[in-house]
């Protein structure tokens, strides 16, 4: 088969190949689009993952209820607007004088709390909230509350870290971790995309799945022979063939070294067999496995509580205290708790009162949680007023911004510029030792 019949071959079948194989690693896509069209093989630059500041983003999806997480003491407001599921007993107190309290199931949170290494952010909103789960979800991830999604956040950061200046290089594709099926908004870039799989046994190049036909399996191998000479692809003299080349070694040895450093590590930890716990028990082992990545990336859902609230939000405020539990004190057993921060968010709080369901409805403000060993713990700003006439609509008003947050874990975490990544200027918080 000829080379420009192979790329050819490949080109056609490449989009085929990426959805017959649906953990296949997402940059592979942008990398053969890029393909045909050499000036766009820029898209594909190396993404810079030096650094040992790991970030670890837990997304709470549908919209986890702030009250019921984090709950005023003592307030009236509070007890009337929730006279079936207020949480009033048992209560995690974060101190005489905070005026508030964790749920009684967050006791790893309040552990870290107690350790002056949890902070916790009140009021945490933005202008204008839109209480739709995909927009809302849409502005938490690319961090811009008025133009329709073009990229994310985290994927601007990798942006600001590509080496602009070699068109033939290969990205990193261990750079940003998400563990699922497809990677989030919050991790895509105009260069960057991330690696994405929901276990390590199916993050493979295709030609080791046996799913995928025998010519595909041909072809791969005829564009890239996996031949390794003093540690560089083998050259074919075509440029474009030598990108596709080192392109496709880089997916295969990536892929073997994530599956390498996850069956290795074993740890001492007991992890609760949950999807966050096993999730989590995965970016312990990577993290353990010395992989240059900056940010893993974890989702957790059932947060939409409309009906029967208490009994659900029990259950995921366990499971959440657990797989967090049991991670944290497996990256301190590592000896990498120091080099490790992670985040919470949802993409809105619930309303004040509780529907006729014993549930409650789409809202807006709700706290952030930031923790780990280099995390100043502590409560940042004022629970929001649940008085009637302080209300928005019935929901809380937010009085930090989430770019706020965002904007410091750039600066301050991942040095990074967050002007210019956020586009804009935002107040930056003292969450750092």
């Amino acid at each position: 088969m000829g080379t420009m019949h192979t790329r050819r071959t490949f080109l056609s079948r490449g989009l085929t190949v990426l959805s017959a194989a649906a953990t296949m690693p997402l940059f592979l896509q942008r990398t053969v689009s890029a393909l045909n069209n050499p000036h766009d093989l820029p898209l594909t630059q190396t993404a810079m993952g030096q650094g040992e500041q790991i970030l670890v983003v837990i997304q709470m999806s549908g919209g986890n209820d702030g009250l019921a997480t984090v709950a005023p003491i003592d307030n009236d407001d509070y007890r009337r607007a929730r006279s079936t599921i207020a949480l009033t007993q048992n209560l995690l107190s974060l101190g005489k004088n905070s005026g508030i309290a964790l749920h009684s199931d967050l006791v790893s949170f309040k552990e870290m709390y107690d350790a002056g290494q949890m902070a916790v952010i009140q009021g945490v909103g933005y202008p204008n909230p839109n209480r739709s789960h995909f927009r809302s979800m849409e502005i938490w991830q690319t961090a811009d509350p008025t133009h329709p999604p073009k990229d994310g956040w985290l994927g601007r950061y990798f942006d600001a870290q590509c080496n602009g200046a070699d068109p033939k290089s290969v990205p990193d594709p261990k750079a940003a971790v998400n563990i699922g099926s497809s990677a989030p908004l919050a991790l895509q870039g105009n260069k960057f995309a991330a690696v994405s799989f929901q276990n390590p046994q199916s993050y493979q190049w295709f030609a080791g799945n046996k799913n995928i036909d025998k010519r595909m399996r041909e072809t791969f191998n005829e564009v890239n022979d996996l031949k390794v000479h003093g540690g560089e692809a083998t050259k074919t003299g075509n440029p474009t063939l030598d990108f596709l080349e080192r392109t496709a070694l880089d997916a295969q040895l990536s892929s073997d070294e994530i599956l390498a450093v996850t069956t290795r590590y074993k740890g001492g930890v007991s992890y609760p067999a949950t999807p966050l716990g096993q999730q989590l028990q995965m970016v312990a082992q990577m993290i353990a496995g010395g992989l240059k990545t900056r940010v893993y990336y974890v989702s957790m859902g059932g947060f939409d509580t409309h009906s029967n609230e208490k009994l659900q939000h029990d259950r995921l405020m366990q499971t959440m205290s657990s797989g967090v539990g049991a991670f944290m004190k497996d990256l301190k057993s590592q000896g990498n708790d120091k080099h490790v921060m992670v985040m919470t968010f949802s993409e809105f709080g619930r309303r004040v009162t509780e529907n006729a369901s014993h549930g409650t409805d789409h809202g807006t403000a709700a706290p952030m949680f930031v923790f780990g060993t280099p995390v100043k713990g502590g409560v940042y700003g004022a629970h929001p007023s649940l008085r009637p006439g302080d209300l928005d609509q019935g929901d809380l008003k937010f009085h930090t911004d989430f770019r706020s947050v965002y904007a410091t874990i750039l600066n301050n975490w991942l040095k990074a510029d967050s002007d210019k990544i956020l586009g804009g200027n935002f107040k930056t918080l003292p969450l750092f030792v």
